[in-house]
């Protein structure tokens, strides 16, 4: 998909400031012949990660500043399932940044063959040192990085 097609979406937030184009795989069906929970929870980190990097705040960013986002907490609502050979669009936001230790970002997975929304997700992330695992205040790096995308 070009951003284009991507940004005629039905985006809750507007069109993402970040996207990844998914391809469900054998791998991530369970059981029951879909997509399993815990998969569709990888690809949340997998867009923040993304997004994180395309920012400049990826690894190497963060061992120099010795701090780091880590998910404190994760809020899905799965709304349809997905199945093999689906090719998914999850799109993600910066909703709130408070400057000092935490930010949310929200996600938004849809199907664009009939443009169903499969899933919306929320993340807490906080901000911690590297070395320590303890929270920290966010450097001025990460206050202006993880700007606000969509305010809710």
């Amino acid at each position: 998909m070009n951003q284009a097609e991507v940004n005629a979406l039905d985006w809750d937030f507007g069109a993402p400031s970040f996207y990844r184009v998914i391809q469900v795989v054998d791998d991530h069906i369970d059981i029951m012949g879909h997509t399993n929970n815990v998969v569709y929870v990888s690809w949340l980190e997998d867009v923040a990660w993304g997004h994180s990097q395309a920012l400049g705040l990826g690894w190497d960013k963060y061992t120099e500043l010795n701090r780091a986002m880590v998910a404190r907490r994760h809020e899905v609502d799965y709304l349809a399932a997905t199945f093999n050979g689906d090719t998914l669009v999850m799109g993600t936001w910066i909703t709130e940044n408070d400057q000092k230790i935490s930010i949310t970002r929200r996600y938004q997975l849809i199907r664009p063959k009939d443009g169903v929304t499969a899933l919306r997700g929320c993340t807490k992330w906080v901000c911690v040192a590297v070395d320590s695992g303890r929270p920290k205040r966010m450097p001025p790096e990460f206050v202006s990085g993880y700007q606000l995308t969509a305010p809710v």
